[in-house]
Formats: C-alpha cells, sequence, structure tokens
C-alpha cells in the first residue's frame, strides 16, 4: 500500500527534513525552507505571536505548494549538535575578541594591521560562503575577498604585531570552517575537516 506521506529518512531520494505527499503529481515540502518562509513571515508582521507563526507556517505551505521549486539538493546537512556547538563558540569568540579589540583601541599605541590568505579545506561553494559569514560576525577580522578557485578566504585583521598573531587568525578561521562544517556539512566536508589544516599561509601577508 502506498504512504500518502513519507518522510525523508524513509526515502533517501529526498532532501534532508523533508516530506513527501502521494497523488496525482508529487508533491514535496521542504520543511526548513517552510521554517524561514515562516520567520520572513513573523519579522514582516514585527510581533510574535501564535497567530502569526501559525499564519506564516500556512502562507510558507500554501506558497510552496502552489509554486513547487525543483528538488535541488544545495549540500546543506542540518547536525543539531554542531549548531549548537558553532553557537556557543560564537558567542564566546564574540565576547572575548571584543574584549581584545576594545583593549586594543584604548592600549595607546599604533598597531600593524594586515591581510592575510587562509586557505580552507572544503571546496563547495555553500560552505565556503557560510564560513566567511561565521567569520565576518567575530570582531577583529572582517573578510575582504573569498577565492573560490583556490578556496581561500583574505582576511583583514587588525592586530599583526607578531608572526604568532597572525598564526592565531589563521587557527581561528580553521577552527571556526570546522565548527560551520559539522553544524551544516555533508559527510564528505565533515571528513575533510577532520584532517590537519593546509600547511603554509596559503596566500600573501599585505600591510595597510
Amino acid at each position: 500500500m502506498r504512504r500518502l506521506i513519507t518522510l525523508s529518512h524513509r526515502n533517501p531520494d529526498l532532501p534532508p527534513y523533508s516530506v513527501e505527499f502521494a497523488g496525482r503529481r508529487r508533491r514535496v515540502l521542504d520543511l526548513p525552507l517552510i521554517a524561514w518562509l515562516t520567520l520572513i513571515w513573523v519579522l514582516l508582521w514585527s510581533t510574535l505571536t501564535w497567530a502569526n507563526v501559525v499564519t506564516g507556517v500556512v502562507v510558507a505551505v500554501v506558497v510552496c505548494l502552489a509554486f513547487p521549486l525543483p528538488q535541488v539538493d544545495l549540500g546543506l546537512r542540518l547536525h543539531p549538535w554542531g549548531i549548537i556547538r558553532l553557537a556557543a563558540y560564537l558567542l564566546y569568540d564574540m565576547y572575548t575578541s571584543g574584549v581584545e579589540v576594545t583593549r586594543q583601541i584604548f592600549a595607546g599605541r599604533p598597531h600593524r594591521p594586515a591581510v592575510i590568505g587562509v586557505p580552507l579545506r572544503c571546496r563547495g561553494d555553500l560552505m565556503l560562503a557560510a564560513t566567511a559569514v561565521t567569520v565576518s560576525n567575530v570582531p577583529g577580522g572582517a573578510v575582504i575577498e573569498v577565492r573560490r578557485a583556490t578556496a581561500t578566504l583574505f582576511l583583514h585583521v587588525l592586530d599583526a604585531d607578531r608572526p604568532e598573531e597572525l598564526e592565531a587568525a589563521r587557527r581561528s578561521v580553521w577552527k571556526l570552517e570546522e565548527l560551520t562544517v559539522r553544524a551544516f556539512g555533508t559527510r564528505d566536508e565533515i571528513a575533510r575537516v577532520s584532517e590537519p589544516p593546509p600547511e603554509g599561509p596559503g596566500g600573501g601577508e599585505e600591510t595597510s
């Protein structure tokens, strides 16, 4: 007997966290997309209420059923424990980096900034973009370029007085890459970040 509703864990051909509805026309609802559209609906109303959440879910389901997207696997996976670890580390890193940047501002001595290249282990577009966004959220450094061909992030750091500080900045990027991939990456990408980081700076350093 054919199931009316099939969850993604019962059908490997379905995208992760999705639901398939049987009928004349195959309909697949991507649950993360439903959640994202619901969040946008609530933000548009600027009020978090049960009525807005329920209405947002209904509108999101209707939109996805009326205008189905082609089935595309973007390579995004949701690992709950990895997401918790990434969020906790980001909160800690934002706090410590913010304190360090404040200390540098009030130190009363000039600092030598630099632009460094950090080669990443994952070359997929999604993980490159996710890692760049994650790194940009931490004070003290800003991603100024993502070189797709070599999977390299070029990062502007505020404090580059000593070689150890540049190496610490690279290690911080590699740590954020690992946490990001373990939160949203595929098995192959997680295996990649389990390997040691690339040797060498992976790009030139330029003082500014």
